[in-house]
């Protein structure tokens, strides 16, 4: 499994954690909204990595999206359950196979 992978899996997990209702909420809240930030990080990270090894980056992209506006209580839970659920599919498809002809 590719790094890549690795990272979607992890961020869109974290993003369907963090769209629990009142439970996400609360500890954004709760760790003044130093989350949002954490997951800002990680989404640029995986960004990165996505794209070095030429891999789908759209649930990437949306995580950034999603943690600059994730403050806004309804949108923020809306935007994290979105961009959970499209980096959990795109970490569930295989990697692409390369065939290099010689």
């Amino acid at each position: 499994m590719s790094s890549s992978r690795i990272l979607k899996w992890i961020s869109g997990g974290l993003e369907l954690f963090l769209a629990i209702p009142l439970l996400g909420a609360s500890i954004i809240i709760g760790n003044y909204y130093l989350p949002l930030i954490g997951m800002l990080g990680l989404h640029i990270a995986s960004l990165v990595i996505a794209s070095s090894s030429n891999t789908s980056t759209v649930g990437n992209i949306l995580g950034i999206v999603t943690s600059c506006l994730a403050w806004i209580p309804l949108l923020g839970w809306l935007l994290h359950l979105i961009t959970g659920i499209i980096l959990v599919v795109d970490a569930s498809k295989n990697d692409p196979v390369i065939k290099v002809d010689q």
